[in-house]
């Protein structure tokens, strides 16, 4: 394989060598399902509840409350979907943010087409919603609030106590997509109901997720089959991914700090040479994003070009939700921020290096150049 330069982890990351080697067993020797009595299928069973137990203590929650699932996106599904159907009877509105990510969205347009309303709360140019217009925008018919936890394009962190609160003052249960917060901040439950995260987005296998749901929150399924994960999420239990999610996340929470360090200071370095270009364009906010997301635009750059030019010189970035690669449309969340540009993401992670933010920004320049 050529030399690269991989900074779109917000799309993905690759797998962690000690998560590999922990989930090799379940592959290989102890593959029975995990639904049959006999000691192979219980060994299974064992890894699927040690995995529950280890994200529960991360968490804060009780094991019980941990919902595996086959990606961020089957979790933000069963959230939307499978809580409004069960609690129609107090109420069919639902208020959610314009930038949420499309397994929010189209969750919620499908629930239009069942009767629901939806509130969809509009952003500031960095991308946060504004407490004071969500408290406007609750009624007696309010049963959920989703607002994700971290903006998956431009990187923006909401204030998910603020939000959170506010649902609890007013009896409404809360979800928030966690996806994009997992891998790079430790996440807090307090006043939550239900929480989405990813496992490929910190190191683990892609095919699992985990979907956390409070006790006590009334939650149909959105599948039929049998009895796994409570009847919640039907089918055969894919036993090596699920304790893969569960090592990595216990890699990730152990080393956080240490992360959290490492990431600020390539953001920084990167972010601070490419402000050099006088026609650079933050999308989003600098200060309330998390520190592994950098979304821009360059003036008069036609920023596929850009792309590109960066793909042929072993650069590999993305121009926002990996989820909408196949689109030519402009980001429904830079509409909402009022960009007026196409934009790229360059998502590091602490396996980025400061010799690979200055290659990024010497080829951005020298195309730049190029391209005016």
């Amino acid at each position: 394989m050529e030399k690269l330069i991989y900074v779109d982890n917000s799309a993905t990351t690759k797998i962690n060598s000690q998560v590999l080697v922990k989930m090799m067993p379940y592959l290989t020797d102890y593959y029975a399902n995990a639904s049959t009595t006999y000691n192979l299928g219980k060994k299974s069973k064992e890894a699927i509840e040690e995995s529950r137990r280890i994200i529960a203590h991360i968490l804060k929650v009780n094991a019980k409350e941990i919902y595996f699932t086959t990606s961020g996106t089957q979790a933000d599904n069963l959230a939307i979907l499978g809580f409004s159907r069960a609690n129609k009877n107090k109420g069919k509105h639902i208020i959610t943010s314009s930038i949420e990510h499309k397994a929010i969205l189209n969750s919620c347009k499908q629930l239009e087409k069942e009767g629901f309303e939806v509130t969809y709360l509009p952003v500031d140019s960095c991308g946060k919603i504004d407490a004071d217009t969500l408290k406007k925008e609750i009624r007696k018919d309010t049963i959920l609030i989703s607002i994700m936890y971290v903006n998956n394009e431009i990187g923006t962190i909401q204030d998910i106590s603020k939000i959170s609160k506010i649902a609890k003052e007013n009896n409404i249960v809360f979800h928030t997509d966690a996806v994009q917060a997992a891998p790079h901040i430790p996440l807090s439950v307090d006043n939550v109901d239900m929480l989405s995260i990813s496992g490929h987005k910190f190191g683990a296998p892609k095919g699992v997720g985990v979907l956390f749901v409070k006790e006590g929150t009334i939650i149909d399924n959105i599948s039929f089959g049998g009895g796994q994960e409570n009847g919640l999420l039907p089918g055969t239990e894919n036993v090596a991914n699920i304790v893969g999610i569960g090592h990595a996340y216990s890699l990730i929470n152990k080393d956080i700090i240490k992360i959290q360090i490492k990431e600020k200071a390539l953001y920084d370095h990167l972010l601070s040479r490419l402000k050099q270009i006088k026609e650079f364009r933050l999308n989003g906010s600098e200060n309330d994003s998390i520190n592994s997301i950098i979304n821009f635009s360059i003036d008069n750059v036609d920023m596929t070009k850009l792309k590109l030019y960066l793909e042929m010189n072993g650069i590999y970035l993305s121009a926002g939700s990996a989820c909408n690669s196949g689109s030519s449309d402009k980001s429904h969340v830079l509409k909402a921020i009022g960009s007026k540009n196409n934009g790229l993401r360059i998502s590091i992670n602490y396996l980025n290096t400061m010799y690979e933010m200055d290659y990024i920004f010497e080829k951005i320049k020298n195309c730049v150049k190029l391209f005016q």
